[in-house]
């Protein structure tokens, strides 16, 4: 038995402390994979505990956390593309393969710290779930949505520990781009109505993400033509996720803008895996507080339609409605 419990524990030291990058291997949350027990505690809590938690609980009104929140994390994702750019994309890192820098050299530690900011962001990302839990719009939990914000952090965790830099940046420096834009959209959809007549463009940020595939699978398909000691095989896990995610957001982009599709009001309206916006009166809203429309009775009899950032519907007759789970 005890000879069991040291093969166990060389075992675990040869994969988590060796073989890992000893510049990021104490910072935080990088030594021990304690991101696969998070995922599993996070997809537990989000599709077991929390909605029995909130089945009989009104949704949470969350308009100013949701605010800071996505504010947070385009300040996060600016800084991760600003240090990409200046560490060298676009200037001295070579497009169809570039090596990690294992130095101690200011230029390779600010790569890897940005690594690092990535995997922290991606972990963070976990509470869209959450907040859309609290909302009460279970309905929204797609499948893309837990299968992106559960696969994320485990690539940026591997990333961070093993190969914090080179080719693979790229792909996190562009994904971040990407999310300047979408949770840009998700602060302004979450101030309220006013602020609708700006988000006409919505459909252009899935267009980006299709983009966003495209360029990470070419990316990564230059390490199957070129050797500059970065990892082939990782391209085990970029390329197929470019080409599965490639499917799974142009079926939401057919079932959402495609005229005929027979789908275009319910779970599939979401961005990068989340819903963007309710549809209830027309407007576009993001990942805030939900904007509806209802019948307010004036004293002369007399009823007229007014917008209301309001978790109810009330009907002229007074009734109120749980708002629709889209």
């Amino acid at each position: 038995m005890a000879e069991v419990w040291t093969n166990i524990k060389d075992t675990y030291d040869y994969l988590f402390v060796q073989l890992a990058d000893p510049r990021t291997n104490d910072w935080l949350l990088i030594k021990h994979p304690v991101v696969f027990p998070v995922i599993a505690i996070y997809l537990y809590l989000v599709l077991k505990v929390g909605p029995k938690l909130m089945e009989k609980r009104e949704p949470f009104r969350m308009k100013t956390l949701l605010i800071v929140y996505n504010f947070l994390q385009v300040l996060a994702s600016l800084y991760i593309v600003y240090e990409g750019v200046q560490c060298g994309w676009f200037s001295d890192f070579n497009f169809r393969c570039e090596p990690v820098d294992f130095s101690n050299s200011p230029r390779a530690l600010r790569i890897a710290r940005a690594c690092h900011t990535y995997y922290i962001a991606k972990l963070s990302e976990l509470l869209d779930t959450v907040f859309f839990v609290m909302r009460k719009k279970n309905s929204q939990i797609s499948f893309l949505h837990l299968y992106h914000h559960s696969v994320m952090p485990m690539i940026s965790w591997g990333a961070t520990k093993y190969y914090p830099g080179g080719h693979g940046t790229f792909i996190g420096m562009i994904n971040s781009f990407v999310h300047i834009i979408m949770y840009f959209y998700y602060m302004m959809s979450a101030m309220g109505p006013q602020y609708q007549k700006y988000l006409w463009w919505k459909k252009y940020i899935t267009t980006l993400q299709l983009l966003q595939f495209c360029i990470a699978f070419l990316h990564s398909m230059q390490l199957l033509l070129y050797d500059c000691g970065f990892p082939r095989w990782s391209t085990i896990f970029t390329l197929p996720n470019a080409i599965f995610f490639y499917y799974l957001f142009s079926d939401f982009y057919k079932k959402a803008y495609t005229p005929d599709s027979p789908k275009n009001d319910k779970n599939d309206n979401e961005i990068k895996g989340k819903p963007a916006v309710d549809h209830r009166n027309g407007y576009t809203n993001g990942n805030g507080t939900a904007i509806e429309e209802r019948n307010v009775t004036k004293q002369n009899g007399h009823t007229k339609n007014i917008s209301k950032n309001s978790d109810h519907v009330k009907s002229t007759n007074g009734d109120a409605h749980k708002p629709k789970h889209e």
